[in-house]
């Protein structure tokens, strides 16, 4: 294996959210499919302390037709202590403004939060559910999209028992009427 092709294949794997395929890291790193195959093996054996070295406390593996990083199972625990002990960070504007359509009109899904919002959600949705703001709750059955809504974490954050106490939203929203006359014309 070229330290070459190990090392860009690393550096777009430390990146990725998703299993990536052979082929799709081939074209990431401009490597043929052979050695990419190749270096992924290598790498594999490496982490898993096949070599002689230590065995990592990360694992390249396998999951749905793709390669991804993934903690090793034995330090799950450890990782979410850490995580869990990290001190909250403010939400972006981007966040709020999706946690606010998924509050109010939950369940809903993220094509329709990202047609409401008129932008892509999805790496804000994938945020608000890796901080536990949000969660799956159902499956559409027409479309199959993921609907989602908020957790219980949320309504201990904001200090409320249920999600009745949110203010209503309509007198905070235009009644569309600006501009226009009050005289209708016929």
């Amino acid at each position: 294996m070229t330290d070459d092709v190990a090392g860009r294949l690393e550096a777009i794997l430390l990146v990725v959210d998703e299993p990536q395929s052979l082929v799709s890291l081939a074209t990431a790193i401009a490597a043929p499919v052979p050695a990419v195959r190749q270096a992924i093996e290598e790498l594999v054996a490496d982490y898993d302390g096949e070599r002689g070295g230590r065995r990592r406390g990360f694992e390249l593996r396998e999951v749905g037709g793709g390669w991804r990083l993934y903690v090793r199972a034995e330090f799950d625990p450890v990782v979410a202590e850490f995580v869990s002990s990290q001190s909250p960070s403010r939400l972006s504007q981007a966040a709020l403004e999706t946690l606010a359509v998924i509050a109010y009109k939950q369940p809903v899904s993220r094509g329709q939060v990202a047609s409401i919002r008129a932008v892509n959600v999805d790496s804000v949705v994938r945020t608000l559910v890796a901080r536990g703001l949000i969660t799956e709750v159902a499956t559409d059955s027409e479309t199959g999209a993921i609907l989602y809504g908020t957790s219980d974490a949320l309504l201990v954050n904001l200090g409320i028992n249920s999600l009745d106490e949110l203010p209503p939203i309509s007198p905070l929203l235009s009644d569309g009427a600006d501009g226009f006359d009050q005289e209708v014309i016929r």
